[in-house]
């Protein structure tokens, strides 16, 4: 079961490249700060932007810098089952612990072809972490597509990111003892937990890796007072990594800070001023900068 925080780590770039030392810097950084595992190429790592050759190269220098330390949970999803197999066929040849595999977007498949999806990418044998988004992809899975899903050797967890609480109990309530539901936003872990998540994927740890952490650690060792003065000191640093896209307030936080340059790819552009001014606050009031 894969349980605590998991940071979606950003790609840094530099003069349109990806910055490699910056990554490599990146990581160390979160494993010298406690987090429980790494996911390279998500959305926050601006995956849609990558070239198929920066994709993977990103995921081997994860792998290469983490050494086995924490489990490496590898993006890998596309609205293309083949284009979908490359990638974890190849984040399996290169020693990733997991796979994460967004449901696909654009086309917007049935349930039926939802689970066709999933059952094909199965048979690969790396355990695979479904990632629902529905406002990036357009496509809801059901909680009774995850629970059959679930049934399967390798489908072994769900990042959860439609906000609907009462999804996340029905999946939670249908599948498998073992199967892990990480939260995709950041402030709702402590809900999710509390319904009996297992963790979160997060953008917010970034840049504060060891509270994130101890947030869920607490509440999963039982000390619920912890857990929650910790997510209150969270919240609003957790809302203003989403003022606006993900992940330009992240990026935008973390050049403020000096941890990388601060550059993204089109078609994401930089924010607008005023709610730079808000992030610049929330970051403050937090004594990050």
């Amino acid at each position: 079961m894969f349980k605590g925080c998991f940071t979606a780590i950003v790609t840094p770039f530099k003069k349109g490249e990806v910055d490699e030392k910056a990554l490599r810097d990146l990581i160390q950084f979160q494993l010298e700060k406690g987090v429980d595992g790494l996911v390279p190429c998500g959305t926050t790592g601006e995956s849609p932007t990558l070239s198929f050759e920066e994709h993977k190269r990103v995921i081997r220098i994860t792998v290469e810098e983490v050494k086995g330390r924490v489990p490496v949970i590898a993006g890998a999803g596309s609205n293309n089952t083949k284009e979908a197999e490359e990638l974890v066929r190849f984040a399996k040849e290169v020693k990733a612990d997991a796979a994460l595999v967004i449901t696909p977007y654009y086309n917007k498949p049935t349930p039926k072809g939802l689970e066709a999806h999933y059952r094909y990418l199965n048979q690969i044998g790396l355990p695979i972490i479904i990632y629902n988004v529905p406002s990036r992809t357009g496509v809801n899975i059901s909680p009774a597509t995850v629970g059959r899903l679930s049934q399967l050797p390798n489908i072994v967890g769900i990042k959860e990111a439609s906000g609907d609480m009462d999804q996340i109990s029905s999946i939670i309530s249908l599948c498998q003892d073992d199967f892990s539901v990480l939260s995709g936003n950041d402030s709702h872990t402590l809900p999710i937990l509390s319904l009996g998540g297992t963790g979160i994927i997060s953008v917010v740890s970034n840049i504060v890796p060891d509270e994130m952490t101890r947030m869920v650690k607490a509440y999963l060792e039982g000390d619920v007072e912890e857990a929650r003065r910790l997510h209150y000191k969270l919240y609003p640093l957790c809302k203003a990594m989403f003022i606006e896209t993900n992940p330009l307030p992240i990026k935008t936080a973390m050049a403020r800070m000096g941890m990388i340059e601060k550059e993204w790819r089109l078609p994401l552009e930089g924010m607008e001023r005023e709610n730079e001014e808000k992030l610049e606050k929330a970051l403050s009031d937090y004594g990050l900068i």
